[in-house]
């Protein structure tokens, strides 16, 4: 969705800033304290958590904390949602995300299809 929506915007984004930390903000105000938030959010360290969260408060504000929490958790609910039921990833979005995936060196973290299933 981010590359999407750099793209209808004209907005230059580096989407490696998701796997690299050497790769700063990736083009999006703000985006390493982001992804460190989604880590935190994500992750089992309360302090960091916590740390974190007064950061995005502190540079960021009350509404963009909330939001950003919000974002977390509505992916990280589908993302459970899809691996609990077993959804593949369609083929459109398997062969529109391939050179992403694979820039990002991603697919190695790729889960084996269930038996009878193939992708």
């Amino acid at each position: 969705m981010l590359r999407a929506s750099a793209t209808a915007t004209g907005t230059s984004i580096d989407l490696t800033a998701i796997v690299d930390d050497d790769a700063g903000d990736g083009g999006v105000p703000h985006g390493g304290l982001l992804t460190t938030f989604a880590e935190a959010a994500l992750g089992d360290d309360e302090i960091l958590l916590d740390d974190t969260r007064q950061r995005v408060r502190d540079t960021l504000g009350d509404a963009a904390l909330v939001d950003a929490a919000a974002v977390i958790a509505n992916y990280s609910a589908l993302d459970r949602v899809a691996d609990a039921t077993g959804i593949p990833l369609e083929p459109a979005k398997e062969s529109g995300t391939a050179d992403l995936r694979a820039e990002l060196g991603i697919d190695v973290w790729r889960r084996p299809s269930p038996p009878g299933r193939s992708g």
